[in-house]
């Protein structure tokens, strides 16, 4: 069964906010196997300031996060409710390829699916498009840290 998540369902499994929160929305997620989150890329992004100032994109290294995040939640909710309070670490990545330039107005779609899936360490194989465009697409490598202690 798929579930869907607003911004604020998906602040409860991850710890970055603005500017470094990069997903707007869970639109498809089915824990232990897939996931499709959105980001909505405006020209109010505060990297595009520098990257660059006459011909904006969104980093790749940006994409790559996204991507990771969106794998994140799907990690996290594949683990299930009693180690939700375990941050979630990005460790690597491989097979990351660019195939063209995010701008504002473009709307991501993040996609992972599980690769393997181990008590400390998962991999994912994510996408990102824009439209039905493959814009860039890596595999994820993610460990499970202990529980955050109450703040």
């Amino acid at each position: 069964m798929s579930t869907t998540l607003d911004i604020m369902a998906i602040m409860r499994r991850l710890p970055h906010r603005y500017p470094f929160l990069l997903i707007d929305r869970i639109i498809s997620l089915v824990p232990g196997e897939s996931i499709t989150a959105l980001k909505n890329v405006t020209m109010n992004e505060p990297f595009f300031q520098g990257h660059f100032p006459s011909q904006p994109v969104m980093p790749g290294v940006l994409i790559v996060e996204a991507m990771a995040q969106a794998g994140g939640v799907l990690a996290s909710e594949s683990r299930g409710p009693e180690s939700s309070a375990a941050i979630i670490y990005f460790m690597g990545m491989d097979q990351v390829r660019f195939r063209r330039p995010v701008v504002p107005g473009d709307q991501l779609v993040l996609e992972a699916r599980v690769l393997k899936m181990r008590s400390k360490v998962a991999k994912m194989a994510g996408r990102a498009l824009v439209g039905d465009t493959l814009v860039a697409e890596a595999e994820l490598m993610a460990s499970f840290g202990e529980a955050a202690a109450p703040a």
